[in-house]
């Protein structure tokens, strides 16, 4: 549940357009079962583009978290445009978050700061109901990664006359874990079916390897949304 809107707005750059939604999801993956939510906001301006997310988790059975928020993620991006056919955008970006461990007064576990620094170039079907997004980016991860990197693909087709949207993103990086393995692989495809201008219903499909452990997981969602 992240980044995702980013590539919706590719074609209100420069109109002044604000995108902004709110998304609940129930997680049914193995030792899931608990909610999600995600609020994401994109507001473009003359000298670029400002996007952040904020996903929170809530409970959670394998670490005994039954009562309040058991873990925490956000990212905020900014791109920079000098004109309005610029094909490549400078970028820069920060992730962090915490995660607690288990119920019993535990402390939350800091998910570590993350900067990043790239460029990104965006393609479009002419009625932009297809748009692909690319960065590459330079990543350093604080007391674990000084020079590692990050691509990010992130896409968007609109289906009969737009009441269906697949969309999703997919993440690549390098990452020292304690179970020895370097590279990490993200992906969060997502269909969506417009009930309306504001309300959408699916869900998505975390696909990953070495993320939450040394192994490839696949993690559903059931999901609602809600524009503004």
């Amino acid at each position: 549940m992240r980044k995702i809107l980013l590539v919706l707005i590719v074609s209100v750059m420069g109109l002044g357009a604000i995108a902004q939604n709110v998304q609940l999801h129930y997680d049914m993956g193995k030792d899931r079962g608990y909610l999600t939510t995600t609020v994401e906001m994109f507001k473009p301006d003359k000298y670029g583009s400002t996007f952040f997310f904020i996903d929170m988790d809530y409970g959670s059975d394998t670490r005994d978290v039954d009562n309040g928020i058991s873990s925490a993620y956000w990212e905020i991006a900014r791109a920079f445009k000098w004109n309005e056919n610029q094909k490549y955008m400078p970028r820069v970006e920060y992730n962090g978050g915490v995660f607690k461990l288990n119920g019993e007064g535990e402390p939350f576990v800091p998910i570590e700061n993350c900067w990043l620094l790239g460029v990104e170039r965006t393609w479009a079907s002419a009625d932009f109901s297809k748009i692909f997004t690319f960065q590459v980016n330079y990543k350093n991860i604080k007391d674990k990664e000084d020079a590692a990197f990050q691509l990010t693909a992130v896409w968007t087709i609109q289906m009969a006359d737009g009441k269906f949207t697949f969309m999703g993103f997919a993440d690549f990086w390098k990452e020292e874990m304690f179970w020895g393995t370097d590279y990490r692989f993200l992906t969060e495809p997502q269909i969506w079916y417009n009930a309306g201008k504001h309300l959408s219903l699916g869900g998505e499909i975390e696909l990953s390897n070495n993320f939450v452990a040394d192994e490839f997981k696949v993690m559903p969602t059931l999901a609602a949304k809600w524009t503004f």
